[in-house]
C-alpha cells in the first residue's frame, strides 16, 4: 500500500490495516516455518506496510 493512500484514511481505518497485516504477517511467518510459504517475499512486503503505517502514525501525533 501506497504511502499516499495511507495518509488519506482515517485514524480508526488506519489501525484496523495496522491489525490485519500483523495478523497477515504472522500467518506468513507460520506458513515459512511448516514450509508451506510458496511466495517468500511477501513477508518483505508486508513488514514495509506494517513499518509504513506506524511512521504515518507516529507522523500524525507530533503535529
Amino acid at each position: 500500500m501506497k504511502a499516499d493512500k495511507i495518509r488519506e484514511l482515517p485514524e480508526k481505518e488506519m489501525q484496523k490495516k495496522l491489525a490485519d497485516y500483523r495478523k497477515e504477517l504472522f500467518n506468513l511467518r507460520f506458513q515459512h516455518a511448516t514450509g508451506q510459504l510458496q511466495n517468500t517475499q511477501r513477508i518483505k512486503r508486508v513488514k514495509k506496510n506494517v513499518a509504513r503505517i506506524l511512521t504515518i502514525m507516529r507522523e500524525k501525533t507530533t503535529e
